[in-house]
């Protein structure tokens, strides 16, 4: 990119060279220091290739003493643009004035670079950011990153740290989330684990109390799983907390009614168009005020920035927004395509009954039509974890 800019302020030629020995013009381009690139074999008496305007002076002054035919295929840079604009002076003035405002428009932020944030989303960190003062149109030189992110960290508290870098008109937003502390067990409070769904034990883990069931026992909801009250030979009962896991071998049976006769839209092929221009936070819209049409339609938005050779963004970007009209009708579907899509909706529903921990180990998904509502059941066995910690109440102290 570095080395593009510069050719462009050099300025550059897109050449032809025709010789019966292509291989001179090459050797006295190596003789002279004449650098070439992007060099391209259309013949084997006759190449393309690019080099800078400089050069190719020099090239052709020395191959006026070899049997060779040069010609320009394209010019383009700094220096002829300046050329094209020596006799017209009001197109230079343009020209110098664009420059000048491009040079200005360097100090101030007009666009933003954001790295690090996974469930913060752009939007939360970009609106903090406007609130504090940082915003598209900002002179660069006046923000104070300290500051700013002193206010943000208290905007957003899932962020640990941030870093705003302001170099020409981006700013780079570095930021880093704050990782959430694990919730502690209270080793100390009396408690028992109970049951909170019926099951069959495959798998008793107690990290403290008295196991009450083992593997293969059958539990009902509510059932004491660990005991939080342990008794001892000399000195009675002792109350502690009790804690573990337990997995047991549960089953389910989940319905949900699909409709097999649903809306859906359908394009009527009519499309309308709408232009506008936004230049930094303003919009210069190129179309009225009024409606773009009576019925139902998709809006799709596509923004292209405008950016200068080098990749200097501009501050203006083209805004193109196409409006697809669509009719809804009511068609039907098959029953196979109703019950696929119910046993999605069942499957999903099933994972937060049975959390991270569980498992399905097997389904079976049915369905029966009633009416034009086709009821769909999931019958599935699972593997989860069913115990829970309940507080003992006692007025006894450790």
């Amino acid at each position: 990119m570095l080395e593009q800019g510069s050719n462009f302020l050099r300025g550059e030629v897109w050449l032809r060279a025709e010789s019966g020995f292509p291989e001179r013009v090459l050797n006295l381009c190596a003789a002279q220091g004449i650098a070439l690139w992007d060099l391209q074999w259309r013949s084997p008496t006759e190449f393309t290739c690019r080099l800078t305007r400089k050069d190719y002076r020099r090239l052709r002054q020395a191959a006026a003493k070899i049997d060779c035919t040069l010609s320009v295929q394209k010019k383009t840079g700094v220096p002829f643009l300046l050329g094209a604009a020596r006799r017209r002076q009001v197109l230079l003035a343009g020209f110098c004035l664009c420059l000048g405002m491009l040079l200005l428009g360097s100090f101030f932020v007009w666009d933003f670079e954001l790295e690090g944030n996974r469930t913060v989303t752009d939007e939360q960190i970009l609106r903090s950011l406007e609130k504090n003062g940082l915003t598209r149109g900002v002179f660069g030189l006046s923000v104070d990153s300290e500051d700013l992110r002193n206010h943000v960290l208290l905007d957003i508290p899932e962020l640990s740290w941030i870093a705003v870098n302001v170099s020409g008109y981006r700013a780079h937003v570095q930021v880093r989330e704050r990782v959430v502390k694990p919730e502690l067990a209270d080793k100390k409070s009396p408690a028992n684990v109970v049951a909170v769904k019926d099951g069959y034990v495959v798998r008793v883990e107690a990290l403290g109390g008295d196991k009450q069931v083992l593997e293969g026992d059958t539990v009902e909801a509510g059932q004491l799983l660990i005991s939080g009250v342990s008794d001892t030979d000399t000195f009675g009962a002792r109350v502690l907390a009790g804690m573990g896991k337990v997995y047991a071998r549960t089953w389910y049976q989940l319905s949900v009614e699909m409709p097999l006769t649903v809306t859906q839209k359908v394009d009527t092929g009519t499309q309308r168009h709408r232009y506008a221009l936004d230049i930094g936070k303003s919009r210069i819209k190129f179309y009225g005020n009024g409606s773009i049409d009576t019925g139902d339609y998709d809006k799709i938005s596509r923004k292209i920035k405008w950016t200068l050779p080098g990749g200097f963004a501009l501050p203006i970007s083209w805004v193109e927004e196409t409006y697809r009209l669509y009719e809804t009708r009511e068609v039907s579907r098959p029953a196979e395509e109703a019950e696929r899509e119910g046993e999605k909706i069942l499957q999903a529903y099933l994972a937060t009954l049975i959390g991270d921990e569980g498992s399905v180990s097997s389904t079976i998904c049915s369905s029966r039509e009633k009416d034009g509502i086709l009821t769909v059941t999931l019958s599935a066995e699972c593997v989860e974890q069913i115990g829970k910690s309940v507080p003992i109440p006692t007025d006894l102290t450790d």
